[in-house]
């Protein structure tokens, strides 16, 4: 019977410290399904690299001379699409796990984690899954959760009018078109517009447009 041979994970790994790269190697080099292509020490070698060696997965730090791995991270997913990038470093407060999210990073792993978690985080990042430390998932998900509430709890707090106005804000109106329609002051539609800001914690009207689409109060038509 023939065996189905495994491909190797090939990891490019970005970090500017010698002795963190050569720890990460020791680490991995009893993994036989993972591979180290190579090593970058800054963003700019990082991205060189990805282009000559077309690695799987950039393992990458956030704290890099000249361009920080978040930038690095933005420019790999436009430049090399089919290149993963996993991030792996100390920092764990909420705007670095926002903003990995945001630059399109697959996954998040604290450099304290076990190889063996390290190793999973790899292997599900190269099946195309997300990956977060557990004590960074259950942060993300505690915060989702409490920001779920803040915005259901901001909704309903919404007068009638209130919903209104942010119906017609997210069919495009103007403030002038709005307080035509509704038969309303120009003054009285731009306070309503800062109240319902105000209460949703929203500060743009592409954001406004979101969340009345999401919420059923304006419709794609």
């Amino acid at each position: 019977m023939n065996k189905t041979i495994r491909r190797k994970i090939r990891l490019l790994l970005v970090d500017d410290h010698p002795l963190v790269r050569e720890g990460i190697r020791s680490c991995l080099s009893t993994r036989k399904q993972l591979e180290i292509v190579g090593e970058a020490a800054d963003g700019q070698e990082a991205i060189a690299k990805t282009k000559d060696l077309k690695p799987d997965i950039v393992l990458m730090d956030i704290n890099l001379p000249g361009a920080n791995g978040l930038e690095i991270t933005r420019q790999l997913r436009r430049d090399a699409p089919k290149t993963k990038v996993l991030i792996l470093t100390m920092h764990n407060n909420k705007e670095y796990v926002l903003q990995i999210v945001q630059a399109g990073a697959s996954g998040y792993v604290s450099k304290d984690t076990l190889p063996e978690e390290l190793a999973q985080a790899i292997e599900q990042v190269d099946r195309g899954e997300a990956f977060f430390s557990a004590s960074v998932a259950r942060f993300v998900l505690n915060d989702y959760v409490a920001s779920s509430v803040r915005r259901k709890s901001a909704e309903e707090e919404l007068s009638e009018r209130e919903r209104e106005v942010l119906g017609l804000i997210a069919d495009g109106g103007s403030n002038k078109d709005i307080a035509s329609r509704l038969g309303l002051s120009v003054r009285t539609v731009e306070t309503h517009r800062a109240r319902i800001m105000r209460k949703l914690g929203i500060r743009t009207t592409a954001g406004l447009t979101k969340f009345a689409l999401r919420h059923g109060i304006a419709t794609l038509t």
